[in-house]
């Protein structure tokens, strides 16, 4: 052989030889083994067929040749409709027969798996679940398909696994044994009771404000929560298991249209809380407009046929009516309203956690752990945002309806009550100063030099130097005394009794000297100058309108030139001598 012949023959061998290297990996499939940690994945330990017409059983898809048949993919996404079935074959390894097997198919809303083996005689034997099935009827009534598996110790057994769906099939078929089926139930059962009990508790604590505090946002963001709670439960399988598990046809539909509510109830809920009906009567409507959508589209797809339309439907509004309540939020939160910008941020784990689910009911995405659980985890995390928010805008309402209801007993620029209840308090002490034989006190003070302050600082200058006058007021005054506002630039005292005569005496130039005191940063101008009128009570009289008239009167016929700041109705009192004079 010549060495050109030789050196191609050579030449071909190793090139067969990488071939075979480099595509090995490509095909070969690792058989299952039952002896690792759980969960088992197929991944690509079985083979798959799509049967387009749908119509073959499973001795027809056992005789199927094996190069119509591709390895698996634990990511692959199998484009399904109602008139094709999906046929998954794998063999079960030996394994000991003390503990059961199963097939978990970990997606509640698959229309219907059956799983083939051969028993004894040969003959194959079928077990069924999803949701063209009662749960009730299930081989194990579970939140999503669980089959039992045909598992020997001395041999490996071949199933069949044919699929049934009217939208994309993605999802990771795993095995499971009883025991590491029993503990991941218990941890998801844990994770499940703390989110709805963290729904049920918004739900009371929104009931409670509704009622309590009569606020319609308290009653939309029930509503919204238990909607959104039906929707979890729908998803995750819990309604299939606990809630209706005789119904069939509202198990596979539930999913479909409970989140068109859920999602309508909250575009309700943003729009009373922005109070949008106030800020645009169009974009309210319109809003209103796009939630009552919900009830005709869940009409429309409880009617169709076809699962990817009703997908269709169900992606398409929930990314219309999501991005038209995220609008408006937005848009209330660019024209100044305190509460949009925590609905965005309390919405924002929602709009997050709704992707992986939406994408997945899209086909776009295999079914995973955040497509299940992703939309849970963002609830939890929304609940407590939107409660703070709730709560934070009911204070600012019931300060609101305060300030409004107290206008017509507190002076709005003070926060001091008014003449008239200053005239129903004057009534009481003279009531109680009579019957307990006590010496009580009235004090009418006026800014003598407010004029001159407006034209020589501004009408701002005099409105300020009124509040100020309040707040020293109020400085002066004990817990039990009654400071009011009476008119523009007068005020009154009233101090309960027992008073000394030192304390009566004292009262009224205690008064000047604290507002004669410079304010700091201010020109030494820039100081009231008060004048008091002070009354014994019920020594100079018991009638308040005319003990009022004549306090009224010592200060209308007080000389304008006058040095004296505090005019007494009666003698004052004689102060009584320290105890060092005394001796």
């Amino acid at each position: 052989m010549c060495p050109f012949a030789r050196g191609m023959r050579w030449g071909v061998a190793v090139f067969l030889l990488l071939a075979t290297l480099l595509a090995g990996p490509a095909f070969a499939r690792a058989p299952l083994d039952f002896g690792g940690s759980q969960p088992i994945l197929l991944d690509d330990a079985g083979q798959a067929w799509l049967d387009d017409g749908g119509s073959l059983e499973v001795n027809d898809a056992a005789r199927v040749d094996d190069r119509h048949w591709e390895p698996t993919s634990g990511d692959r996404i199998y484009p399904l409709n109602r008139t094709q079935s999906l046929w998954i074959r794998f063999t079960v390894p030996p394994a000991p027969a003390s503990e059961r097997w199963y097939l978990e198919v970990p997606y509640s809303g698959v229309d219907k798996v059956t799983l083939y083996s051969r028993d004894a005689g040969g003959r194959w034997q079928a077990r069924s679940a999803g949701d063209a099935l009662p749960v009730a009827s299930w081989p194990v009534p579970h939140r999503h398909p669980l089959l039992p598996l045909h598992v020997s110790p001395g041999e490996p057994h071949l199933h069949l696994l044919r699929v049934e769906n009217g939208a994309a099939f993605g999802v990771p078929l795993r095995f499971v044994s009883e025991g590491y089926l029993g503990r991941s139930e218990q941890r998801v059962s844990l994770a499940l009771g703390m989110y709805f009990g963290l729904v049920a508790l918004a739900v009371l604590l929104a009931v409670v404000g509704a009622v309590t505090l009569r606020d319609r946002a308290y009653s939309l963001y029930a509503l919204s929560v238990v909607l959104m709670g039906a929707t979890q439960a729908a998803m995750t399988g819990l309604g299939g298991a606990h809630l209706w598990p005789e119904w069939a046809w509202w198990n596979g539909m539930a999913a479909h249209v409970m989140p068109l509510f859920a999602v309508s109830s909250l575009q309700l809920f943003f729009a009373e809380v922005v109070s949008l009906r106030d800020r645009s009567r169009v974009l309210y409507w319109l809003l209103l407009a796009l939630a009552a959508a919900s009830a005709p589209i869940a009409v429309a797809m409880m009617f169709s046929p076809e699962a990817q339309e009703r997908l269709h439907l169900l992606v398409a509004y929930v990314i219309t009516a999501t991005a038209a309540g995220l609008g408006v939020a937005a848009w209330a939160a660019l024209r100044g309203d305190r509460y949009a910008p925590w609905l965005l941020l309390g919405t924002l784990p929602v709009a997050v956690g709704a992707f992986a689910p939406v994408a997945r009911a899209a086909g776009l995405i295999p079914v995973s752990f955040w497509t299940i659980h992703g939309m849970q985890i963002a609830i939890a995390i929304e609940l407590p945002v939107m409660l703070i928010v709730l709560a934070l805008r009911s204070q600012h309402r019931r300060e609101h309806v305060r300030r409004i209801q107290g206008l017509d007993r507190f002076d709005p620029a003070t926060g001091l009550i008014n003449a008239a209840v200053f005239h129903e308090r004057l009534v009481r002490l003279i009531t109680r100063s009579q019957r307990s034989k006590v010496r009580s006190a009235m004090l009418l003070v006026d800014i003598a030099n407010i004029d001159q302050l407006r034209r020589q600082f501004g009408n701002d200058a005099a409105h300020e130097i009124t509040l100020r006058v309040a707040g020293r007021l109020l400085s002066v005054a004990r817990e039990i005394d009654t400071v009011a506002r009476l008119s523009d630039h007068r005020f009154g005292i009233l101090m309960e009794g027992p008073l000394r005569a030192n304390e009566v005496a004292e009262a009224g130039p205690r008064v000047v000297a604290r507002c004669l005191m410079p304010f700091p940063s201010r020109p030494m101008e820039w100081v009231p100058h008060v004048r008091v009128a002070q009354a014994l009570i019920p020594m100079d009289g018991t009638d308040p309108a005319q003990l009022v008239g004549r306090l009224e009167m010592l200060l209308a016929t007080a000389p304008a030139d006058s040095r004296r700041a505090v005019f007494m109705l009666s003698r004052p009192p004689v102060l009584s001598r320290p105890a060092a004079l005394s001796r």
